[in-house]
């Protein structure tokens, strides 16, 4: 049974956790987080102990460590976990730093360490299903996918000045999602970005609105639209076209009844929180892992996809800023 050293107890952090005292595969033996009360709580929830990040990583009895800590502490903890042999599933992003996430993935190159990247929407059974069938050639070349993803409200202003913005935060799941979808890299960035949620945000230096368009060698597109904002719940959908038809992943709604009546179809509210919408995908992923490194296989999303989903908000970042399209190497 893998035996994980859990760093934060945060929101992601007991989700996470949960996954893993429920998997029968695995089970937290540590966890840490800076505000004790957390660690004290969740650590008694799955049966786990309360050490130090630095206790954990050199635990003898730790095989695993999964990272839900903050953004600036994710490169440093993968370093630590891989430099100790242990293999690592670290929440988005490695860095906000491309030049940092490099330093890092050649530790992990030089350990040889397993790292894998919380990019749970991979791992979303709808997604899964629709990029298994454009694998399968359902609609023969993919031309163009459309991603759109909307957040039921705003986060705090005073977030957005740490949180690197709207493309590297928000966003990168979406480009990673593009890049996942294609099976190419893209090579071109323009981005378009507006502050119209809420003007505290553009004031902050940040945009709320958001839209990039994107381009393989190839030519193949993606179109990817945000909104910190949707009045009817988190909006999160897909669709591809190809030669020989389209494929489309709708919302998820509370439940699959309608009322139908003289003024017209009625359905419920589609699910209001990422940590409901994604719920299934957040499990899916940690259990992925948990079979990739019991069983020796290549986990994915890896260190390299974490790199280049960067590489893309970095890109739309700079796009926006300049109103010019950028190209990504």
């Amino acid at each position: 049974m893998l035996r994980f050293g859990v760093l934060g107890a945060g929101r992601i952090g007991k989700v996470h956790a949960r996954t893993i005292a429920a998997s029968g595969k695995a089970r937290v033996a540590y966890l840490a987080d800076a505000v004790p009360k957390a660690a004290a709580d969740l650590a008694a929830e799955v049966g786990a102990e309360v050490a130090s990040v630095e206790d954990i990583v050199k635990a003898k009895d730790v095989d695993a460590i999964l990272i839900a800590t903050p953004t600036p502490f994710h490169a440093e903890q993968i370093e630590a976990g891989s430099n100790a042999g242990k293999a690592v599933l670290c929440e988005k992003p490695v860095s906000l730093s491309v030049e940092r996430i490099e330093q890092c993935l050649k530790v992990v190159e030089k350990n040889r360490t397993t790292l894998m990247i919380g990019f749970n929407r991979r791992f979303d059974p709808n997604f899964g299903a629709l990029e298994k069938r454009i694998r399968q050639g359902a609609v023969g070349e993919v031309e163009l996918a459309t991603i759109i993803s909307r957040d039921p409200a705003p986060p705090p202003a005073d977030y957005v000045k740490s949180s690197g913005g709207l493309f590297r935060d928000m966003m990168i799941h979406d480009l990673d999602l593009a890049r996942f979808l294609l099976g190419e890299e893209f090579v071109t960035v323009h981005a378009l970005g507006s502050s119209l949620v809420d003007r505290e945000i553009g004031a902050a230096g940040d945009v709320d609105t958001a839209a990039v368009h994107m381009q393989t060698a190839s030519g193949k597109i993606a179109v990817i639209t945000n909104s910190r904002r949707a009045a009817y719940g988190y909006d999160q959908r897909i669709e591809v076209h190809g030669s020989k038809g389209m494929l489309r992943a709708g919302n998820v709604h509370n439940t699959t009844v309608e009322l139908a009546t003289a003024e017209g179809f009625r359905g419920d509210p589609i699910l209001h929180f990422f940590t409901e919408r994604y719920g299934q995908a957040y499990a899916n992923e940690v259990l992925a892992f948990i079979d990739a490194v019991t069983n020796g296989k290549q986990v994915s999303p890896s260190g390299k996809d974490g790199l280049q989903a960067q590489k893309l908000a970095d890109a739309a970042t700079e796009s926006w800023k300049s109103g010019k399209p950028v190209k990504v190497a």
